[in-house]
């Protein structure tokens, strides 16, 4: 069949990363898929003006395969449109999508992109570095697609994206892109006790450079800026367990990093965040008392803050690195836009598999639990169980502010609040109702509605969230479509009638999502 149709036409670029292989312009996979979008195009509410990007692929041991593609509507991105398509030996099996019809609108604006920038940099602010970009593009996650503008706007502090409709200059989205919260060596760190750090022989010493894990580097940011320099050591000997030396933060952050690749290769069969076996950077003592923490993909990299010294250390946390990275991993497969339900979703994302990462790593000095970040608070005494932590994931509504259970305003949060459902979610699929603790600290989980969950195991719990995200999700899932996609992972990896698929559907009902 040619691959050259008459209603669309089509264009293929180098992927990514996908779980088993990566998509490329001569890849059989993407072949196939391109020809069914061909004949299926209602599927992927594909109209006559539009391409199909690969950028990932991923095959299962039964054959089935799944390609994700980004999508362009008369040469112009479309936020939102991007589209996995499930096939089986040729045959279409199903399509995951969050675009609600085909694209008919017009390409030519009314407005400028001066214009955008302008609007943008009202809510911004004048403080920006550098010249902000405007890009044209179609804004389709909502239910009437629109032309507008994606305008990029940072500075050292923050790096925005905001989309501006084309026609009246109305600011109709924003979000930030900065996703928050060789020779064996020994790290003295702050909150991992004494461990071992994969570093690099140079002349003269060592640098802390893990040339096992993608050469991943971790650098001092101490200026505030972006940019800083590998840290080298003499003896190779990294750290005095307190923040009088500045390579206790760098061995924390290079521990975590480790440690996260680590749990993607062994437990996901993912060879690093890209799945490309290229290693990220770490940049740590970022800012002066900057208290938080957050991952770029513009940079491919993690940075740290020292936290304001008061209330909280340098953020350099076992789970708060395995929250920062898998924001990465999601970049490269769903690629959950920063904002309203998906952005929620999106943090859930981190906050579910920096806490994984925290299990797999079973450190006797930050042990294992379902708080976020609770090694970093200076109050915080081990196995207190009235810990301060950034979020709960087994009572979201401890902190006061996220939600136990879904409602249709959920939303309108912050996503650092919004993701309380999904986590409250992951929790109770792992672990069950009721009362159960961790590190000394009680996790007694409520439900919404519904009687007790048993839980199904962590080990069970985190194929399923990482099948869904890196298999159904899209750009656009809401909590809704999340609970599809967990339910398709859970019938892929145990089947449509096993103990795991009706404790997902339990479960989502039981945190009020239906």
């Amino acid at each position: 069949m040619s691959l050259t149709p008459k209603l669309l036409s089509f264009a293929v670029m180098l992927a990514l990363g996908g779980t088993a292989a990566a998509a490329n312009t001569n890849s059989p996979a993407v072949g196939r898929a391109l020809g069914l979008i061909q004949t299926h195009a209602s599927a992927v509410r594909a109209s006559a003006s539009d391409q199909f990007i690969a950028r990932d692929v991923i095959r299962d041991a039964n054959g089935t395969e799944h390609v994700r593609f980004d999508r362009t509507y008369g040469g112009l991105p479309v936020i939102g449109g991007d589209v996995v398509v499930h096939s089986r030996n040729g045959q279409l099996v199903s399509t995951s999508l969050t675009q609600h019809g085909p694209l008919t609108l017009g390409t030519r604006p009314v407005l400028g992109s001066a214009d955008a920038i302008v609007a943008a940099g009202g809510k911004f602010g004048s403080r920006f570095t550098g010249t902000p970009g405007a890009e044209l593009v179609v804004y389709a996650r909502g239910n009437t697609p629109v032309l507008a503008y994606r305008v990029h706007m940072g500075n050292d502090n923050s790096d925005m994206t905001y989309i501006v409709s084309a026609r009246d200059g109305k600011v109709l989205d924003s979000w930030s892109n900065r996703e928050t919260a060789g020779a064996a060596g020994t790290g003295k760190t702050l909150y991992s006790g004494n461990i071992t750090v994969n570093t690099n022989s140079i002349t003269g010493g060592f640098e802390m450079r893990d040339t096992t894990r993608g050469n991943s580097t971790t650098i001092n940011a101490h200026t505030g800026k972006t940019s800083g320099l590998v840290f080298t050591d003499a003896d190779n000997t990294w750290g005095n367990n307190a923040n009088s030396d500045p390579a206790s933060g760098a061995a924390d952050a290079n521990f975590g990093g480790g440690k996260t690749w680590d749990y993607y290769k062994n437990v996901h069969g993912r060879n690093g965040i890209a799945n490309n076996g290229v290693g990220a950077q770490s940049r740590v003592h970022f800012g002066v008392k900057y208290f938080n923490a957050f991952w770029s993909d513009n940079c491919f990299c993690m940075t740290y803050g020292d936290g304001d010294g008061v209330v909280a250390g340098p953020l350099v946390a076992l789970d708060v690195a395995g929250h920062e990275m898998s924001h990465g991993v999601t970049s490269r497969t769903a690629n959950l836009t920063y904002s309203g339900e998906s952005g929620g979703l999106n943090e859930a994302t981190s906050d579910i598999f920096g806490t994984m990462v925290e299990f797999y790593a079973n450190n006797a000095f930050d042990t294992p639990d379902y708080l976020i970040g609770e090694e970093i608070y200076l109050a915080n005494i081990p196995g207190d169980p009235n810990q301060q932590a950034l979020r709960y994931m087994f009572n979201p509504f401890k902190d006061t502010r996220s939600p136990n259970c879904y409602v249709g305003t959920l939303g309108d949060l912050d996503v650092h609040y919004s993701s309380g459902v999904a986590n409250h979610f992951f929790y109770l699929l792992a672990e069950g109702s009721g009362a159960k603790a961790f590190s000394g600290v009680d996790h007694t989980s409520p439900v919404c509605s519904g009687g007790a969950l048993a839980g199904i195991g962590r080990a069970h719990a985190e194929k399923i969230w990482y099948r869904a995200l890196t298999v159904y999700m899209t750009s656009g899932t809401n909590y809704h479509g999340a609970r599809v996609a967990t339910l398709a992972a859970a019938t892929d990896l145990y089947g449509g009638a096993s103990a795991e698929y009706n404790a997902v559907a339990a479960t989502w009902s039981a945190v009020s999502v239906n």
